[in-house]
């Protein structure tokens, strides 16, 4: 007997079924409804539902059960006669001050807290209870079998034009035309200058200095002769026995033609990754570690790894940071290093905790980089940073140039060597000035130490060279930058939000300005982009797509898949509307003539990530004091009582600006630009005699010691749970 037949069977039978081809009604993306139930939550809305400040409320908790226990207990002891305070009136005022108390007697207030400052050229590391930290060159030797000198086929630094045989030009030849007419318009406009300040000027001074640096040989003066020669790092005398690196101090010593070779290379290059001269990731981020581990070991006398796990650090950042640097620090810090807690603190800020101010223009001028960020009240300003592509080694290079230019008597100098890397510096640090009374012609001396050779004792003479080579911070174009960007985004890409896909290191309006001045114009990139895009539609070739080519492999073409929930366009491009028959716009025309290609939507992330790339390709240089008018002029947002106050607190930290009359000079340079507050406008130095290359990490020292009021430290727990996730909360900006 049949059973009874469902009503699907029959429909089945009968052609009636539905079926369901898992095509949708339209290609729209589906909005699902908000949840009513939930849409009241008080989710993640209360700061106990965060864990990182549950975690903080608990260790709270913890010091006040620790308070009152040891309070108890000390009523014990003493019969309940010495009552210091009531129950139930602990707050954490007297817990910072009771533990400040303990703490005197067990170990000095940050005694456990290393300071970590990296710089371009130098580190600066050392504990938050010291009174100054220590300074090393930045730098790491290994063994490798040329060095630095022979790289680019050997061409020395500055670099020199030959002729077309391959002889060398004179000395007026041997930096190009361009440098020879801008070094000459430099010094015809100091000579303008000094006549209007009255200064004598001497008509035949060029002549007389060519003159005589052209006809002055060099003296010898046996080693065993000279009290102050330099202590080279020695090696052993067997190359296998010999150490695979060498860092600080001791990798700058060696001699350039050791046995075995070392080449000599600095990661840090410009407030970025040195990419150039690295061919990994992995090695880069080696040689930043072996850098700082050898500092900790060799400078503070913390040997044990074992027990950095006692000690917290302060990480000063740049100002205008990149994400995966910082990212990378903390990894480096918390999981290589082992460290117990890491907080973090921006250049500027650091400053003015070093300084004493609570508001100022902060203007740091390092070795390659420059940067300048308004601080008020505690907060650095993020519209008014700005991050400038030079230095005080830039001017060491061009000072050696114009040298060269009038035949300083060491014509062989190069940049490349160690031991001519030491005397440009010690150069420029001794006759670089910014006094123009003291522009003369003057007789200078100097002693070239090269290991393995008698020192030579030249003796030259200049005239307005000292001047001119730091006056290159008001005309950068005199710099020579055409290395800086090489090897940009090689190794390391840019960072890209989690979410869209975007790029997402800080970027200021004054930055911006900066890069506009130079010729960054945002509007052009997104005409290029539509017309890309478009241009592929209407071809309808199966090649890789324009989002494809923008994004590559990072986090933002997974937002550009297939499996995308955005409604993609066709392959074929739509055909074009007739001029009658098209939509008329608001301002009475058809939205398409049929004269062009139709226009197709720019997707927003790709025109982000194409506007960050153009910026990847412009180098921020402009003059010293328009940067810093700029920054201002951010930072102040139109209101003048800001305006005033920070024009008036403009402070110079860092060793590019260790010139002698510098600050006078930039003074009287901004007041010619901004008349109207000429009376405002004052360039101090640091306050207490402190040393302007150390007011940053003392700041970071400063901060390091808070205790109460410090809630920026990121623990090895939270960070193993959250990540870089939790730096929104940590931060004392936006991150």
């Amino acid at each position: 007997m049949v059973g009874k037949k469902s009503g699907k069977a029959l429909l089945k039978e009968e052609g009636l079924e539905r079926t369901d081809n898992d095509m949708s009604l339209t290609a729209w993306p589906h909005i699902s409804a908000i949840n009513q139930k939930n849409y009241y939550t008080e989710y993640l809305k209360r700061d106990d539902q965060i864990l990182v400040f549950r975690l903080q409320s608990d260790e709270n908790r913890n010091r006040l059960a620790k308070i009152a226990k040891d309070r108890d207990r000390a009523l014990a002891h003493s019969n309940g006669n010495d009552v210091s305070m009531a129950e139930g009136d602990v707050d954490m005022e007297d817990v910072t001050a009771v533990e400040e108390a303990e703490g005197s007697v067990e170990e000095q207030p940050g005694s456990k807290v290393i300071v970590i400052h990296p710089g371009s050229q130098n580190l600066r590391i050392g504990l938050a209870s010291d009174a100054l930290p220590k300074t090393i060159p930045m730098a790491i030797a290994r063994k490798s079998t040329t060095n630095e000198c022979d790289g680019q086929g050997g061409e020395p630094k500055p670099k020199r034009l030959k002729s077309g045989n391959g002889e060398p030009l004179d000395s007026e030849e041997a930096f190009g035309k361009e440098f020879a007419q801008q070094f000459t318009s430099m010094s015809t406009e100091l000579k303008s200058r000094m006549r209007t300040n009255k200064r004598r000027v001497l008509p035949s001074s060029k002549e007389l200095v060519v003159n005589y640096n052209r006809r002055t040989p060099p003296e010898r003066i046996s080693e065993h002769n000279d009290p102050h020669r330099t202590e080279w790092t020695e090696l052993p005398s067997d190359p296998n026995l010999a150490p695979d690196f060498f860092t600080g101090h001791a990798a700058i010593r060696i001699p350039d033609y050791s046995t075995p070779r070392y080449k000599l290379s600095w990661p840090l290059q410009n407030g970025w990754y040195n990419e150039r001269d690295y061919d990994q990731r992995k090695l880069l981020d080696e040689a930043i570690a072996t850098i700082l581990e050898e500092a900790i070991k060799n400078q503070l006398g913390i040997k044990s790894k074992k027990a950095w796990a006692q000690y917290s650090c302060v990480f000063v950042i740049p100002d205008l940071y990149e994400r995966r640097y910082v990212i990378s620090g903390l990894e480096m810090f918390l999981r290589e290093f082992g460290f117990a807690r890491v907080c973090l603190i921006q250049e500027s800020l650091a400053a003015t905790f070093g300084a004493g101010y609570s508001s100022a223009c902060v203007v740091d001028i390092g070795a390659q980089k420059t940067s300048i960020c308004c601080v008020e009240e505690g907060m650095c300003l993020e519209n008014s940073r700005i991050n400038l592509k030079y230095g005080g080694a830039d001017v060491t290079e061009t000072f050696v140039k114009m040298l060269l230019y009038d035949h300083f008597p060491y014509a062989d100098i190069n940049l490349k060597r160690r031991y001519d890397f030491l005397l440009a510096e010690e150069l420029k640090q001794k006759f670089c000035t910014m006094n123009e009374a003291e522009i003369s012609v003057q007789l200078y001396e100097f002693h070239l130490r090269a290991p393995g050779q008698d020192t030579r004792k030249y003796t030259f003479k200049t005239y307005d060279e000292v001047i001119l080579a730091p006056m290159g911070y008001f005309h950068p174009t005199i710099f020579d930058h055409s290395e800086k960007l090489q090897g940009r985004r090689r190794l390391i890409e840019r960072s890209y939000d989690l979410y869209d896909g975007s790029p997402n290191d800080p970027l200021s309006n004054a930055q911006l300005e900066v890069y506009q001045a130079l010729g960054y114009k945002p509007e052009r990139k997104v005409e290029s982009a539509s017309v890309d895009v478009n241009v592929e539609a209407t071809n309808g070739t199966g090649s890789m797509s324009f989002a494809s080519r923008q994004l590559g492999n990072s986090p933002a073409r997974l937002l550009h898949d297939d499996t995308e929930m955005t409604m993609r366009s066709s392959p074929a491009g739509s055909p074009v509307p007739d001029a009658e028959n098209s939509t008329p716009q608001p301002g009475g025309q058809p939205s398409n003539q049929g004269t062009g290609p139709p226009v197709a939507a720019v997707d927003p992330i790709i025109e982000k990530i194409s506007l960050a790339e153009d910026r990847d390709r412009v180098l921020a240089s402009i003059p010293l004091d328009a940067a810093i008018l700029t920054s201002i002029s951010h930072g102040s947002q139109s209101d003048e009582k800001k305006t005033r106050d920070f024009m008036g607190g403009i402070m110079l930290v860092g060793g590019g600006a260790q010139i002698p009359g510098f600050n006078a000079f930039l003074e009287e340079r901004l007041k010619e630009m901004k008349p109207t507050f000429a009376k405002e406008i004052m360039i101090g130095a640091p306050p207490r005699e402190l040393d302007p290359q150390v007011v940053i990490w003392k700041g970071g020292s400063v901060f390091g010691k808070l205790k109460g009021a410090n809630d920026s430290w990121i623990s090895q727990m939270e960070y193993d749970r959250l990540g870089s996730r939790l730096l929104p909360y940590k931060c004392m900006w936006v991150w």
